[in-house]
This record gives structure tokens, sequence and C-alpha cells, in this order.
């Protein structure tokens, strides 16, 4: 393994760790998507120079947006596991063990999809080059899915404070 790919590794594990942690604590839903604007940039960037170190093509584009699908995926499942509740005046959200857990088997899928393709040896290592992609990808789709359940409850402030009851 190159020291690049360690890396890449390191800062996806990082990155789990922030997102699983910001997850699990009860916040407000706000707009402000400026840490996943950051993270898209410096992930558009990494995997930038990833795709330098592997042989780009139609077989490289492929497997990419096939690992994009998989974030969604994961993503709109996890956003079903998001408990949201009405709290003075506002929705807010909060992860439970399972959503934590999803982050977790998604990235779990994203590295078994990278050995899977890496079998052509021209891509190998591209999982851990998109790795950061992949994971703003998924919590991007995650916070699209649980805007629109935002959207479905309640908000008209009668005092009553409406939870979401998801099945999961």
């Amino acid at each position: 393994m190159s020291s690049q790919t360690v890396l890449d590794l390191i800062v996806g594990l990082v990155v789990l760790g922030l997102l699983v942690f910001r997850q699990l604590q009860s916040r407000p839903v706000r707009g402000n998507q400026r840490l996943l604007l950051i993270l898209l940039v410096v992930g558009v960037l990494e995997t930038a120079s990833g795709l330098q170190r592997v042989h780009t093509g139609p077989a490289t584009v492929a497997a990419l947006a096939g690992s994009l699908v998989l974030a969604a995926i994961f993503g709109a499942l996890r956003a079903f596991t998001v408990r949201i509740w009405m709290q003075d005046g506002q929705p807010w959200v909060r992860g439970g063990l399972l959503t934590a857990a999803l982050w977790v088997v998604a990235l779990g899928a994203h590295l078994g999809y990278d050995y899977l393709v890496g079998q052509d040896k021209s891509m190998a290592q591209l999982g851990t080059a998109t790795v950061l992609l992949y994971l703003v990808a998924s919590l991007g789709v995650q916070r699209l899915v649980v805007a629109y359940r935002v959207q479905r409850l309640d908000l008209s402030g009668l005092g009553t404070p409406v939870t979401d009851r998801s099945p999961w």
C-alpha cells in the first residue's frame, strides 16, 4: 500500500468518526451546508489526485458512478433511521445506534466494492482515493431525505411537539 493510499484511508476514517459523532448528537435542522461543502471540495481534490494514479477510462467512470450510487443508497437508508421532532419551534434531528452502524457498514461496502473493482489492476485503490467523496455523497443524500421528511411534518407551531414516527 502506498503512503497516499494510507493517508486517504486515514482521512476517510477521521471524517467517518466526525460524521458518526455528529449524527449521534441532537441538533436543529439548519440549511447550513458549510461542512458538506468543505468536505466536498476536499473529496473532489482527493479524488482528482487519486485518478491521476489509476488508468482513467470508461471503466473507471463506471466504477466511480457505481460507488456513488452505493453511497446514495446508504444515505437514503440512514435518513430513515434519524429521529425528527419539533423543539422551540424548529425541527431537530438525532441519529441512533442503527444510524451509526449504517455509516460503518456503508464504508465497509465502499471498500468491498473497491476490492471487487480493484481486481482490474488499472483501478486498484480507486476506492481509497474516493472514500471522502463517497462519504460526502452519502451524507448529502441523507440530508436531502431528512429535509424531505421534515417538510412532511406538521410545522404549524401549535405547541404540540411533532415527532416523525419513522419505521426505523
